[in-house]
């Protein structure tokens, strides 16, 4: 899989060596600055800027020689940074269940999928207006690595995809985008429309009328 320039470019500096090296186990900055032949005052400079864009964390503390030395930990946001495949994992899925269950059955199946990825963000819409919930549908698609906006034409609302989530899988499946379909639909507490285009460049387009 290739991984995109700027992920690269990360992963090869010091702070993602750093987000590594936390991926494997947490460590003290002592720990960090014997493993990458640094300073111990140059790796707490990047863990200030590392914990205050959400990526490391502190896990408590272990007994020093002198003083207890602060651990450190990778958080949950960090992993975004790694390369992943579960976009090709998710179209080999769709391609095993599509050769097994009918055409019907399978689109069936991937809107229960949408469905219960949604559940996790229904806390959230109890009460909220319609542009609230979409607002918070378009949260749900940015934490899933798409990115959307609401647009209107003719008197109808989309909702226009910047970038897909579903991509590696949407190609040769185009039956996924009804997972996205479902949890939209669930969220903002309408019926969405998918009407998503699978040519050459493939865009997200959802209509909320």
């Amino acid at each position: 899989m290739k991984i995109p320039g700027w992920r690269r470019r990360m992963l090869a500096s010091t702070r993602g060596k750093i987000l590594a090296l936390l991926r494997v186990d947490s460590r003290t900055v002592n720990e960090l600055a014997k493993a990458l032949g640094l300073t111990e005052n140059a790796v707490r400079s990047h863990l200030t800027s590392l914990e205050r864009d959400g990526l490391v964390q502190g896990l408590g503390t272990r007994p020093g020689f002198r003083k207890p030395h602060v651990v450190y930990s990778l958080a949950t946001e960090a992993e975004h940074f790694f390369p992943t495949a579960y976009g090709p994992f998710l179209r080999h899925v769709i391609a095993v269940i599509g050769r097994r269950l009918p055409l019907q059955e399978l689109q069936a199946s991937l809107r229960e999928v949408g469905r219960t990825a949604a559940v996790e963000h229904l806390d959230q819409v109890a009460g909220k207006t319609r542009g609230q919930r979409i607002e918070i549908a378009l949260n749900a698609l940015k934490v899933l690595g798409g990115d959307a906006t609401v647009e209107e034409r003719e008197g109808k609302r989309f909702i226009l995809g910047n970038g897909c989530p579903l991509s590696a899988a949407t190609a040769n499946h185009p039956e996924a985008c009804l997972i996205v379909e479902a949890l939209l639909s669930e969220i903002i507490g309408i019926p969405v429309k998918e009407r998503c285009y699978h040519g050459e460049v493939p865009r997200c387009c959802f209509d909320l009328s």
